[in-house]
């Protein structure tokens, strides 16, 4: 038995990847892939206990760190980035913190991640207080500058989630939850841009936009909170009206006009039949949550007669 974490281990499975045809070869990859949705279902309750977390601490005015170095940091920078215009989030909520700085999103600085110092001293740039938290992805689950990030979050009362890839992980020792799905040893030995790089964006997929739900950023299945700043999210902003209010696009797109273009006050609008000043009075007593606005007729301004 291997003393290697599995991350590290040699896949039995692709001992003669060298040798294999491009079919051969795609058809391993997309059978050790499957085991990233495997790996990812085995950790639900602990994805589940981190949304909660995760919206308790935006709900009452926090901020939510992610922090990572490399492939795992890169990845975490990709998804904190497609919240914002995704839904409608204002600058400095969700914050990446990658290794290395903005300059390691597109260049390899692998080095700084070695440095446990380097990953408080971002956080402590930050201004991190206990009302945030902290979320260090590292595959590995031992990556210095995420275990440094972790310990001074800790050092402050911050409330702290780490996401490994192999069991037992060292930044998970530290961290109040751990998130530790192994989808086992890669194809290449060692790539963790593979098997568990898919891991780890599955799971920060699924934590992202449950918190996202969570916090009244969507309704039924739609994005109910996008922020259409082009033609292509105009158009989507024009549909998802539509299709709730059952309304065609000129109607929707009048709604939507009127609603100053938030999607959220023009479905109010167009379901309640209400004008943009209750609607917006009703999104405010259910703090931003469109079925609650919808649903709560007691308490729910209402036009004046």
């Amino acid at each position: 038995m291997s003393s290697l974490p599995p991350t590290e281990q040699r896949n039995p499975a692709s001992m003669q990847l060298d040798q294999m045809s491009a079919l051969e070869l795609a058809d391993l990859f997309n059978r050790e892939d499957a085991r990233a949705v495997q790996a990812v279902g085995a950790v639900l309750p602990d994805i589940a206990r981190a949304i909660e977390m995760i919206s308790a601490v935006l709900e009452s005015g926090g901020r939510w760190f992610l922090i990572g170095a490399g492939t795992s940091g890169r990845l975490a920078l990709l998804d904190a980035m497609e919240l914002e215009p995704t839904f409608n989030l204002p600058p400095g909520l969700v914050i990446p913190l990658l290794a290395g700085g903005p300059a390691a999103a597109t260049g390899a600085t692998d080095d700084v991640e070695d440095d446990d110092r380097r990953g408080a001293g971002d956080l402590l740039e930050q201004g991190l207080t206990k009302q945030d938290i902290v979320l260090g992805v590292a595959a590995s689950g031992r990556t210095p500058y995420v275990l440094g990030a972790l310990g001074y979050a800790r050092s402050v009362g911050a409330p702290t989630i780490a996401l490994a890839c192999n069991p037992l992980s060292t930044i998970g020792s530290v961290a109040d939850l751990a998130i530790e799905p192994i989808p086992g040893p890669e194809v290449l030995t060692g790539s963790t841009r593979l098997k568990a790089g898919t891991t780890q964006k599955m799971v920060l997929n699924i934590l992202s936009t449950g918190v996202m739900v969570r916090l009244g950023k969507v309704y039924s299945n739609l994005m109910i909170d996008l922020r259409p700043t082009n033609s292509k999210l105009r158009r989507r902003a024009v549909r998802i009206v539509g299709e709730v209010a059952d309304l065609d696009a000129i109607h929707a797109e009048q709604l939507l006009a009127a609603a100053n273009w938030d999607v959220k006050t023009a479905v109010v609008m167009a379901l309640t039949g209400t004008s943009v000043t209750v609607a917006r009075a009703r999104l405010d007593v259910a703090h931003g949550h469109v079925r609650r606005a919808l649903d709560d007729e007691r308490q729910a301004p209402q036009d004046p007669n």
